[in-house]
């Protein structure tokens, strides 16, 4: 049987919304745009079998970790990216992977990086084909782009067993063209922009109760062969009331060739 949560889905607007990261120059205040708060239906994984990655750009694995301390300095990340490289071509089949970026985010006031409560996918198109210049420069961009290639989130809790707020998948097959739109994001120096998506009764959404360390998320952001992008957004479920830990998690951003 589906659980409920809510989500804060993006608005159709005649103006174009945005969030303001790093506001008024303080690092970690964000002003964003209006949503439209939803209850919705979720699915747990692990009672629904047929969820996968070749079907829904989302899957979830069993993958654990032999690198300790993901939170603290960055000696780790040598050790981690090779285990994410093995895992995305085993899994996969990708050829080559490029790991770029991790994002330890903690759900407390007073950290920097939150879990981001809002359904969006991190790249357009654009998006994706300058971020693929900026990761391997222009000769080597150039190559990957003659072939088959795509953006891939790792997703991972830290430390404990995810009791709240856990990340939440929307099925690409029940997502509407109309359903997305560009939303900016305002550094104080620079410009960029996600996909925000917007509320649609039709939205099959799906996640997997109570993941530990030992488990992770693959999810595709964008494919340059048309593999779809799957909006995702932290769910605000709690799973047990009784248990205060707060959640933990690490995202890893990888470019993987096929």
């Amino acid at each position: 049987m589906p659980c409920t949560a809510i989500v804060n889905y993006h608005i159709h607007s005649d103006q174009r919304q945005a969030y303001h990261i790093d506001a008024g120059g303080v690092v970690g205040q964000i002003i964003s745009p209006p949503y439209a708060v939803t209850e919705i239906a979720v699915l747990d994984v692990r009672s629904e079998t047929d969820v996968n990655f070749s079907n829904d750009s989302v899957g979830f694995f069993k993958a654990p970790s032999q690198v300790k301390g993901l939170e603290q300095d960055n000696k780790w990340q040598g050790a981690y990216d090779q285990e994410l490289s093995t895992l995305l071509k085993r899994e996969i089949g990708a050829k080559e992977v490029v790991v770029f970026d991790h994002t330890v985010r903690i759900d407390d006031p007073n950290s920097t990086r939150k879990p981001a409560r809002n359904v969006h996918s991190d790249y357009s198109r654009e998006g994706a084909e300058q971020r693929l210049i900026t990761v391997l420069g222009d000769e080597k961009a150039a190559s990957w782009a003659n072939g088959h290639y795509a953006f891939i989130n790792i997703w991972r809790p830290i430390e404990n067993p995810i009791n709240s707020a856990p990340l939440g998948f929307v099925r690409p097959s029940s997502v509407a063209d109309h359903d997305w739109m560009l939303i900016d994001l305002i550094y104080p120096d620079r410009k960029g922009h996600i996909m925000g998506l917007a509320a649609n009764p039709d939205h099959e959404w799906v996640y997997q109760s109570r993941m530990t360390p030992d488990e992770v998320a693959l999810f595709n952001i964008y494919d340059n062969q048309g593999k779809p992008s799957v909006a995702h957004s932290a769910l605000d479920l709690i799973e047990d009331p009784a248990l205060t830990i707060p959640r933990k998690s690490i995202e890893s951003r990888t470019l993987v060739r096929y």
